[in-house]
């Protein structure tokens, strides 16, 4: 008996939003987890559209002019827009994108950010009350910008038909997880395989390697400690209150983090409160007073004397160098 045509299933078809300076790397390893799923099916279980707000080529993170098929056009319900982001991605989310993905949203239509574009999705609220992840550079501007989502260090997402990755080979993650829903297990693994992607990552994997990790630290204790920190940046604990935590005296933290860190608890702290302060600054607009309470500094002059030490910048030094850089690329364009 000959197949009819119109019960042969349609593709199912993703829309790639590529916001100015999107991540190449978030898109292609996308679009190659798709590519080569076709090619093992034998048959083309899905295809896609890339798309800029203007239907003009979209700037890459390389600097090159990316091709793309349409402009924000209208979609069909079973539709899924990804959105590429990359660097500066407050600026690149304009209102016209926003407008767009509301209407597009309030349709049913899925969604996931690569990279950063988890940014644009939450500036057209549709992450509100619910999980997400993005590019560990960007988690603390995100934090402070959208305390009504649940922010996670997972490489990647999925909250009901919402998604997001955390930048880098993350959007392999993803795509894995979305075929594997879609096609089964077995075709997710065959794909992995072709991609020399030995293990697919589950949905908790943090993307960010933890500061125990990256300097080879497995003492339990001081990784708690150093959590603890970086969890509270903002209202701070003391030396005795981390060593209560973690049942030692203060006298021994204190030499745990001479032996491991070469430095105090206390240095070590106001060290990770400059660097989230420096993320802050350079990644939102927001005011210099605002930045100085947030990372939990007594003072702006005693947080602008911290931060001159250590950056050999003051923070409105730094923040016109960010201005200057903006209007400088605006000149070049």
């Amino acid at each position: 008996m000959e197949q009819n045509a119109d019960s042969v299933e349609k593709p199912k078809r993703y829309i790639f939003l590529l916001l100015t300076d999107f991540s190449i790397l978030s898109l292609s390893t996308a679009l190659e987890t798709l590519r080569i799923s076709n090619r093992i099916a034998g048959r083309k279980l899905f295809e896609w559209v890339l798309c800029s707000e203007d239907g003009q080529p979209a700037r890459s993170s390389l600097g090159t002019d990316f091709e793309v098929h349409t402009g924000l056009e209208v979609l069909s319900r079973d539709d899924t827009i990804l959105i590429c982001g990359g660097a500066h991605i407050d600026e690149a989310t304009t209102q016209t994108v926003v407008h767009w993905l509301r209407r597009e949203a309030r349709k049913g239509l899925s969604v996931g950010g690569l990279c950063t574009g988890a940014y644009t999705m939450a500036k057209a609220g549709l992450l509100d009350g619910r999980r997400a992840t993005i590019h560990w550079e960007n988690q603390d501007s995100f934090r402070e910008a959208f305390p009504q989502v649940d922010l996670t260090t997972w490489t990647y997402t999925g909250d009901e038909n919402r998604y997001s990755t955390a930048g880098g080979t993350s959007g392999i993650d993803l795509m894995l997880h979305l075929v594997s829903e879609l096609e089964g297990e077995e075709l997710a693994d065959a794909v992995a395989q072709q991609l020399n992607y030995s293990s697919i990552r589950v949905i908790q994997h943090d993307a960010r390697v933890s500061v125990p990790d990256r300097i080879n630290l497995r003492h339990t204790k001081l990784s708690h400690v150093i959590h603890e920190m970086e969890q509270n940046i903002e209202d701070g604990l003391s030396s005795s209150e981390l060593a209560k935590r973690v049942n030692i005296s203060t006298r021994q933290l204190e030499r745990l983090f001479q032996r491991y860190l070469g430095q105090t608890p206390k240095r070590y702290f106001t060290e990770l409160r400059l660097q989230r302060a420096r993320n802050l600054l350079e990644q939102t607009d927001m005011k210099i007073i605002d930045i100085a309470v947030a990372c939990g500094f007594s003072s702006p002059a005693h947080f602008s004397k911290l931060f001159r030490r250590r950056f050999d910048n003051s923070p409105h030094g730094l923040r016109k160098e960010k201005l200057f850089g903006r209007r400088r690329q605006g000149f070049a364009q």
